[in-house]
C-alpha cells in the first residue's frame, strides 16, 4: 500500500459521521513535500475539523514515519476550483448548476438526478416564447471533470 493510501485509511478512521476522503495528493516536487488532504461531507466540513484532523494527522505521520523527508501538511475543504470526484459529491451538489467537461465538449446545466451510473442536467434552450427546458444525461464512465458553478445573484 502506498502512503497516499495509508493516509486516506488513517484518516477516514478520524471522520465524523457524513464525513469522506475526496483525495489525498502527495506532491514529488523538490524541497519538503506537500501532502494534501481533501475532506468533505454530505453537511459540509467547517475549519475546526479540519484543524483537528490536521493535528491527529501530522501527530501519526511523526509516529509512523511513513515519510521520510521533511514535509508539509493540507487539510482542507474541495473549493470551487476543485473538480466533483466522488458520486457523493454530485449527490450534495444536486440543484446547482454544473459545468461538465466531456472530451473536447463542455455542457453546463442544473444538476436534478443522480443515479448510480449517470448524473442528469437540466438546461434551458432556446429565448423568448422558443424557450424550453431539455434533459441531459450524462454517464459517469464520459465525464472528465465536473465543476460547480458559482453564482452570485
Amino acid at each position: 500500500m502506498d502512503a497516499a493510501e495509508e493516509i486516506r485509511r488513517f484518516a477516514e478512521g478520524k471522520l465524523s459521521k457524513g464525513q469522506f476522503i475526496v483525495d489525498v495528493i502527495i506532491s514529488s516536487r523538490k524541497g519538503p513535500k506537500k501532502i494534501l488532504v481533501i475532506v468533505d461531507g454530505d453537511n459540509g466540513v467547517n475549519i475546526d475539523e479540519c484543524a483537528d484532523l490536521s493535528r491527529e494527522l501530522s501527530k501519526w505521520l511523526d509516529e509512523a514515519s511513513l515519510i521520510e523527508e521533511n514535509f508539509t501538511l493540507e487539510v482542507s475543504t474541495p473549493g470551487v476550483d476543485y473538480p466533483l470526484k466522488l458520486k457523493r459529491q454530485y449527490i450534495k451538489h444536486i440543484g446547482r448548476s454544473l459545468r461538465v467537461k466531456q472530451g473536447d465538449r463542455t455542457t453546463e446545466g442544473k444538476l436534478t438526478e443522480v443515479s448510480d451510473d449517470k448524473i442528469t442536467l437540466v438546461r434551458e434552450v432556446g429565448t423568448g416564447k422558443k424557450k424550453e427546458t431539455k434533459n441531459i444525461e450524462i454517464p459517469f464512465t464520459e465525464i472528465d471533470k465536473a465543476f460547480v458553478l458559482v453564482s452570485f445573484k
